[in-house]
């Protein structure tokens, strides 16, 4: 009974115990400028996705093309967690496949993921303009996943303003 139910479960949508809680503290440097010191505060202002990502991650680079679309084509704020990375190698893939990220957070020992319970990368959240993580996908953002993304951020917008 139990093997049928795992069955049954989506795995791109792992439970986390941080939804509707704010993205734990942080302080961590800017990945295109090491001396900018990010912090959770940083994420705050409007609703935005919160893409884990790295260079060594060949679903990063599939989903990549996507997160471009939906940062250029419809405005949506997607911030970026550069992920136990190499920073010149990371700057390297921005500079060759575009930069969809309004600021890029590097998480070189992967401290802030495992305070997010990152399982690897890509992992992506939808935060509200609290920085409240309001929704967590495991996986690549491919059009179909952007679909339902889009729609808890809508949600996550009429909330913010009723």
């Amino acid at each position: 009974m139990l093997f049928w139910k795992g069955l049954q479960l989506d795995p791109t949508e792992l439970p986390s115990a941080l939804l509707d809680k704010p993205i734990p503290e942080f302080s961590l440097p800017s990945l295109l400028d090491d001396g900018r010191m990010l912090t959770q505060k940083d994420l705050q202002g409007k609703p935005a996705l919160l893409n884990v990502w790295a260079t060594w991650c060949p679903t990063c680079k599939q989903e990549h093309a996507q997160l471009n679309k939906i940062a250029r084509e419809e405005g949506v704020a997607i911030y970026g967690i550069n992920y136990k990375d190499d920073r010149g190698a990371a700057k390297e893939w921005l500079r060759r496949y575009r930069d969809p990220y309004v600021l890029n957070i590097y998480d070189e020992q992967g401290t802030l993921g495992l305070d997010l319970g990152v399982y690897g990368a890509p992992e992506t959240y939808v935060l509200d303009a609290q920085g409240v993580i309001r929704y967590k996908h495991v996986g690549a953002v491919t059009e179909k996943v952007w679909l339902k993304l889009r729609t808890v951020m809508q949600q996550v917008s009429t909330e913010s303003q009723g």
